[in-house]
C-alpha cells in the first residue's frame, strides 16, 4: 500500500507483508528520518482507509472557501484507461462523469464536478488520480464522506470502489480506452487507427 510521512509528506510504498496481520505499522521516513505510525482498515472492495492523514489529505476548506495545497507532481491520468464516476443513487442518479484532469473536487455548484444533491457541501471532497488508484480526501464537509455507512476522512480508491457523499452513492471505474478505425483519406493506407475522428472525418459513417 502507498502512504506518506506525516512530517514532510514524502510518499512510501509499504509491502503487505510488513503488516503481518496488524492494523498498525511504524516506518521511518527515508527523506526526513522521522517516524510515522500508520493505522489501516481493509475493506472487501480493496479500499484502504488510512490514519493519520497522509500529505495528499491535508487541506483547509469550508463550504464557501477552498484552500488546497499545491498539486502533487505525481498525480496523472492513466494513459490506457479513462476514469469514470458513476452516480448510483441520489438526485443525479444515472449520471456519469469522465475525468479530464487528475485533480477534481466534488460538490455543489462551483465544484469541478457539481452534483444536484442538497445534502452535500459546496466543496465536499477532493479526488487525485495517481495512474492506477485515486486518493480521496473529505474537505471538512458538513455531512461527511462514507464507506459502508462509516464516515472517513481519507482513503485510497481502486477500480470498482463505491463511496457516498450526501445522498449520492458514487462508483469509481478505470475503463480501458477503446480504439476505433476510420477511413483515412490522407494516407496511402485505407484505414488508420485513431482514438477520435478528426474534423475532416466527422462526416464519415
Amino acid at each position: 500500500m502507498q502512504t506518506a510521512c506525516i512530517h514532510c509528506g514524502a510518499e512510501h510504498l509499504l509491502k503487505d507483508g510488513q503488516f503481518g496481520g496488524h492494523t498498525k505499522v511504524q516506518f521511518k521516513c527515508s527523506k526526513c528520518g522521522k517516524t510515522t505510525i500508520v493505522e489501516i482498515k481493509r475493506r472487501v472492495d480493496s479500499t484502504v482507509v488510512m490514519s493519520p492523514l497522509p500529505s495528499f489529505a491535508r487541506a483547509n476548506a469550508s463550504s464557501s472557501n477552498l484552500n488546497l495545497p499545491p498539486p502533487d507532481p505525481g498525480i496523472r491520468l492513466p494513459e490506457k484507461a479513462k476514469v469514470v464516476l458513476s452516480i448510483l443513487s441520489g438526485p443525479s442518479k444515472g449520471a456519469k462523469h469522465t475525468l479530464n484532469k487528475p485533480r477534481v473536487t466534488l460538490g455543489r455548484k462551483g465544484a469541478d464536478i457539481p452534483l444536484n444533491d442538497p445534502e452535500i457541501s459546496r466543496h465536499h471532497c477532493l479526488l487525485e488520480v495517481r495512474d492506477t488508484h485515486i486518493n480521496l480526501k473529505d474537505l471538512d464537509s458538513t455531512n461527511g464522506t462514507y464507506y459502508d455507512e462509516e464516515r472517513v476522512r481519507a482513503a485510497m480508491l481502486q477500480d470498482g470502489t463505491e463511496f457516498r457523499i450526501g445522498g449520492s452513492l458514487i462508483r469509481v471505474n478505470f475503463q480501458p480506452k477503446t480504439r476505433r478505425f476510420y477511413p483515412c483519406f490522407d494516407s496511402q493506407d485505407w484505414l488508420c487507427e485513431i482514438l477520435a475522428p478528426s474534423p475532416k472525418l466527422s462526416g464519415v459513417r
